[in-house]
């Protein structure tokens, strides 16, 4: 009995401690007998102009046309990751949505303790035996992946096709698989249209905090601009940011990640390699909403339109129609099958 109520005591702690965490205006929606989401933002927050605004829009999205009822939560260190997850459960959300990789053990853990409740990871990472072969899922979590070498492979040759220097950059935030990914189908992209061009490819560091370090991604990208490279790639959260402001400063050009980031330096990015988190998360809630939600791996790629690279208006006069040509072919090439892109470097 004393521990129980230990456990109450600390969950209503935590949860007190939530309420000074979640940013202004951050439960929207509460429409009387809507679907009731949870969403717990990765490191970086709002205001990312990426991976977690993605997230927020899709979120909003389903506000808007479902009537959903969503609470937000930006943790800030350590610990706050599994205690907003813990607190959304235990106050029998609907839905509860993790957005980012390291979620994914809190997720697994919770979707055992709470299997009435949904749960969704946004790039879950699948756990593995000691085979390395992947191991089943909870019934009630949904793990909401991309094939993020597919996209990064259509930017990699465009920036290559455009460069003058055959020289290419790429800047990731944190060195480990998922950004493996983007880095390898970006060279991939780079061979595919050149086979004499060169990648330097670069990482802000080794822990979570790489992908909301500016600074950092400063630093890098002068060098590489300095090195004689002409067109950067970056897959870095808002340490791109500071990729975008060397482009600003050297006159060169950066390519965006997650989301259309044009307006981040106008005339300055050729394009972003754009995922669709914000769609994945809409359909999540939406099939909360109709009853069809299920469990398991769902892998979005260019055949699902999952990733894509941005072409329209604000960039349409940094890409000549012969290189748009060649980069929709390869793209069909993709989705039939005749390029297989990798995804480990």
């Amino acid at each position: 009995m004393r521990r129980l109520i230990i456990l109450a005591a600390a969950l209503f702690a935590i949860h007190v401690g939530l309420l000074l965490v979640r940013p202004a205006g951050a439960e929207v929606g509460a429409t009387s007998g809507a679907v009731n989401v949870g969403v717990v933002f990765d490191l970086g927050g709002r205001g990312d102009k990426s991976f977690n605004d993605g997230a927020y829009a899709g979120a909003e999205r389903a506000v808007r046309e479902l009537g959903a009822h969503v609470r937000f939560v930006e943790p800030g260190e350590g610990s706050d990751r599994e205690a907003g997850l813990r607190v959304l459960a235990a106050e029998g959300m609907d839905l509860v949505i993790g957005v980012g990789f390291i979620f994914s053990d809190d997720l697994t853990q919770l979707a055992r303790e709470y299997p009435n409740t949904r749960f969704a990871g946004v790039d879950y990472a699948v756990p593995t035996d000691s085979k390395g072969q992947p191991l089943a899922l909870p019934p009630n979590l949904a793990a909401l992946k991309f094939r993020e070498e597919e996209g990064s492979f259509l930017v990699g040759a465009l920036a290559a096709l455009v460069s003058r220097s055959k020289t290419l950059g790429f800047v990731g935030g944190m060195d480990f698989p998922l950004i493996h990914k983007f880095e390898a189908g970006y060279r991939a992209g780079v061979r595919a249209v050149c086979a004499d061009c060169t990648v330097i490819a670069q990482y802000a560091g080794v822990t979570p905090e790489a992908f909301r370090n500016p600074g950092k991604g400063l630093e890098l990208a002068l060098s590489q601009y300095q090195s004689g490279v002409d067109v950067i790639f970056q897959a870095s959260g808002s340490t791109g940011l500071g990729v975008f402001e060397a482009a600003r400063r050297r006159g060169k050009l950066a390519i965006g990640v997650d989301a259309d980031q044009y307006g981040e330096a106008p005339g300055f990015i050729l394009t972003s390699m754009v995922k669709g988190v914000d769609a994945a998360v809409f359909r999540t809630i939406e099939q909360v909403k109709g009853g069809t939600f299920r469990g398991g791996v769902f892998q979005l790629g260019l055949a699902e339109q999952g990733v894509d690279y941005v072409y329209d208006e604000h960039n349409r006069a940094l890409i000549p129609d012969s290189v748009r040509a060649r980069v929709e072919a390869l793209r069909q090439d993709v989705i039939a099958g005749r390029i297989t892109v990798p995804s480990t470097r």
